[in-house]
């Protein structure tokens, strides 16, 4: 069974504020202020600085669970990223072109389409017994069918991106984010509780005051 996790750097704040609430707290402060050198409050100090596993391993179920919380904020976060940049993650991707062809082939299609089909009928108006005019009105109904086709897909793009950012995602992701609040908010009442007040006063019983 794997031990308490470490204390990472980015918490070694949230630590040292844990251990001035310890040091704060009325029975530690009392104790203190019988030394007449005032030097034992910086010695505690240093001493719980230097036993930063032993304390935080009182508080290890909670650390656990504060650090299961901040990951997937962090994940929640990077899906957000990813989504608002249209599923790119790279913006040197070739694939980014994508989108932009999306984009144009419609209008493109429609102009072609529309150009070939009265350029088409008019021809077969003027020479029925020509095939260039039928020629080019299949070729327009073939571009009319491209840009229905293309404004179809395109917008059924747009409806999967709506469908991914709907209210829903955000509601999950404020809930991870309440959490991740409260999973901290325990983890110090627990560090101070179960770990920097015990470890501040098993010293203190040991210490003599001259």
């Amino acid at each position: 069974m794997a031990g308490p996790p470490r204390l990472r750097p980015e918490d070694r704040a949230d630590f040292e504020d844990v251990l001035r609430q310890a040091l704060s707290t009325t029975d530690i402060r009392t104790a203190l202020l019988a030394d007449p050198t005032s030097a034992t409050a910086t010695r505690l100090r240093a001493q719980a600085l230097r036993a930063v596993d032993e304390i935080t391993a009182a508080a290890g179920d909670e650390y656990r669970e504060y650090l299961a919380a901040r990951t997937t904020v962090e994940h929640n976060r990077q899906s957000r990223t990813t989504v608002a940049h249209g599923g790119q993650s790279r913006p040197a991707d070739p694939g980014a072109l994508l989108p932009a062809l999306a984009a144009l082939t419609p209008p493109i299609a429609a102009t072609a389409a529309a150009v070939l089909l009265v350029l088409g009928y008019s021809l077969r108006l003027a020479d029925a017994q020509g095939p260039t005019g039928g020629s080019l009105v299949t070729a327009g109904w073939v571009f009319a069918l491209i840009a229905a086709a293309s404004t179809l897909a395109g917008l059924t793009a747009l409806l999967c991106t709506a469908l991914r950012t709907r209210p829903g995602h955000g509601d999950r992701t404020g809930a991870s984010a309440r959490n991740l609040h409260h999973a901290r908010a325990r983890w110090q009442r627990a560090l101070l509780e179960r770990g920097a007040l015990p470890y501040l006063r098993r010293q203190l019983a040991a210490t003599r005051f001259d």
